[in-house]
């Protein structure tokens, strides 16, 4: 069971009025709030062990560096990878998505395959697009149906000896829809392709086991499971680590230099050039412990009665359309209302405190098929309340009276 006001207040932003109103934060699906315990991290590294990592035999340096990869640890427990060095550091889902689309360059030829969806972001189609413009490959995608699902039967008559790599998303950012992901593994693994998944939505509601699904790649963002920005995570399979090429060089990513050859480092180390993004990845495992301490079994549950009873009240407003109906989703609700641009009902909203998405949510090829310019998207997370949803309820039908 979740304690909604002790949980509460973790959350200090959450306490903020904006435009004069209770802020109400339905924007999780862009990044989640940070609780005390996480802002309180990043102010003690800063002010007690701030160092360089694995370079330095001084006190500070060690004391750095242990935090770091006791970090990594704790995310290779959190994931259940089978190594810690198959844990890599990285600034986000994007970087870790290039990363792999990068390596890929060197194992494709002109004619291969590389399987998207309709669903995806654009972080996990613009980075394979680059890859088939420089090897020949050719982009195939998965599609979609109205209910926001993918076509599973079109996916397995797509699928082929062609296939070389399959990427899609754990969970749609736009619509909230949970891919058959387990599914999509098994079969890409029976043509003999890998499996990339973008887990960026998915990590805060649910705790990926990657040797369960066998994916051959799972990243995600720190951002959005309540750690700071500009880290995240690429968990890559190690045979599949050991066969992609570096994807930036530098220090600490080198075994050995000379001007004649450079030798790399082992892994995770060969793909961590420069000084990484300490405080972050320290702090990363700070935030996974307090969602873990609160239960990610408890969060679906609470998640999933907020999506229930939102879905139940904002249905109730006439020429109201939800986006996304898949019966297996996150707790996202996309939606529009008719004859009305879903940037003026979030205009309005905002003017009463109300903290939403609007616009394609970086997922255009969605829009392009529902034939719409984006949607209003209202994101819930473990810390939002039935009461906050009443508020957003009534201040839809407000904005919508306005502008009809």
């Amino acid at each position: 069971m979740i304690d909604i006001q002790k949980i509460r207040a973790d959350f200090p932003i959450l306490n903020q009025k904006v435009n004069g109103k209770q802020l109400v934060y339905f924007d999780n699906g862009a990044t989640a709030q940070k609780p005390q315990v996480v802002i309180d991290a990043i102010s003690r590294y800063y002010s007690e062990i701030n160092s360089n990592i694995h370079r330095g035999v001084h006190t500070l340096s060690q004391l750095a560096t242990d935090a770091y990869e006791a970090s990594r640890n704790t995310i290779q427990k959190h994931i259940n990878a089978k190594h810690n060095h198959e844990v890599i550091f990285t600034s986000g889902t994007t970087f870790g998505i290039n990363l792999v689309a990068n390596g890929f360059t060197a194992l494709l030829n002109e004619g291969d395959e590389v399987m998207v969806s309709n669903l995806e972001h654009h972080s996990n189609i613009v980075p394979w697009q680059f890859l088939c413009e420089k090897t020949g490959a050719k982009l195939v995608v998965i599609p979609m149906n109205e209910k926001g699902e993918l076509v599973m039967a079109e996916f397995d008559r797509l699928l082929s000896s062609k296939t070389k790599i399959v990427a899609v998303n754990h969970i749609s950012n736009a619509l909230g829809t949970i891919n058959p992901i387990k599914e999509i593994i098994e079969k890409a693994h029976g043509v003999g392709a890998a499996v990339l998944i973008d887990g960026a939505q998915a990590t805060p509601h649910l705790k990926p086991d990657v040797q369960v699904l066998d994916c051959d790649f799972y990243v995600f963002s720190g951002h959005k499971v309540c750690g700071p920005t500009g880290v995240g995570i690429l968990y890559g399979k190690e045979e599949w680590l050991h066969k992609l090429p570096p994807y930036q060089g530098g220090g600490e990513m080198i075994a050995e230099v000379t001007f004649e050859k450079t030798t790399y480092a082992d892994l995770p180390h060969k793909f961590e050039a420069g000084t990484p993004n300490i405080v972050g990845g320290i702090v990363l495992g700070t935030a996974i412990d307090y969602l873990n301490e609160i239960g990610f079994d408890n969060i679906a549950a609470y998640e999933q009665e907020l999506l229930d009873y939102a879905t139940e009240k904002l249905l109730q407003i006439e020429g109201l359309r939800i986006y996304g109906t898949s019966e297996n989703k996150a707790s996202v609700i996309s939606f529009n209302i008719e004859g009305i641009h879903p940037y003026d009902i979030g205009t309005i909203i905002d003017k009463l405190g109300i903290a939403v998405r609007t616009g394609h949510h970086c997922a255009q090829p969605i829009m392009q098929y529902f034939n719409i310019p984006g949607t209003i998207r209202a994101s819930f997370a473990f810390y939002n309340t039935k009461e906050e949803i009443d508020i957003f309820v009534e201040a839809v039908k407000k904005a919508q009276m306005m502008l009809t």
